[in-house]
C-alpha cells in the first residue's frame, strides 16, 4: 500500500523533522510514503474571520487538488472520531485487504480543513481533544501508522 501525506505548510524546527525522518524510514519495510506539502495561505497577524475563512477555502482547493481519485482520504480533524491504535491498525489492515492502493491523510493548517476537504474524506480521525501544532501532528501520525504496521505484522513495538 502506497501512503501520502499532503500537509500545509513546511516543517520548520529541526526536531520535528528528525523525528518526522525517523520514522519515514521506520515505515520503509511497511508503506511506500510520498509527503506532498501544500503551501500555507498568506495572511496579516490580524487577520479578521473573513480572511481566515478564505485562506482555509483556498488551502482546501489545493488540496483536494492534490487527491486522485478513487483513493482513501484520512482528514485529521480535532472534531474527528478518536480510535486507539489497535482500531488503526485494524483499518489499515481493512483497507490493504480491501485492495486500497493509495491511502491519503490529510493535515491542515493552523485554521484547520475547509469544509470541501472533509466532506471528501473517507474517514475524520482525531487525534487527541487536545491542540497540536501541524508541524507535530505530521510525526505524531507517521509514529501512528508506523505503530499500526507494526501491530499488523504481530511484532513487537506496541505496549
Amino acid at each position: 500500500m502506497q501512503l501520502r501525506i499532503i500537509a500545509v505548510g513546511k516543517i520548520k524546527e529541526r526536531f520535528l523533522s528528525e523525528g518526522i525522518a525517523e520514522y519515514e524510514k521506520r515505515l520503509l519495510p511497511y508503506l511506500k510514503l510520498s509527503i506532498h506539502e501544500i503551501a500555507e495561505e498568506r495572511r496579516g497577524l490580524h487577520a479578521n474571520a473573513g480572511a481566515e475563512a478564505q485562506a482555509i477555502e483556498r488551502e482546501g482547493e489545493r488540496i483536494l487538488a492534490a487527491i486522485p481519485d478513487g483513493v482513501v482520504v484520512v482528514a485529521l480533524d480535532v472534531r474527528g472520531k478518536e480510535q486507539s491504535s489497535e482500531q488503526l491498525a485494524a483499518r489499515l489492515h481493512e483497507w490493504q485487504m480491501a485492495g486500497v492502493s493509495l491511502l491519503v491523510v490529510v493535515i491542515g493548517g493552523d485554521l484547520g480543513i475547509s469544509r470541501a476537504v472533509l466532506a471528501r474524506a473517507d474517514l475524520r480521525l482525531s487525534l487527541s481533544p487536545m491542540t497540536f501544532t501541524h508541524q507535530m501532528v505530521r510525526m505524531i501520525i507517521l509514529e501512528q501508522l508506523y505503530r499500526a504496521c507494526r501491530i499488523n505484522s504481530g511484532e513487537p513495538y506496541h505496549k
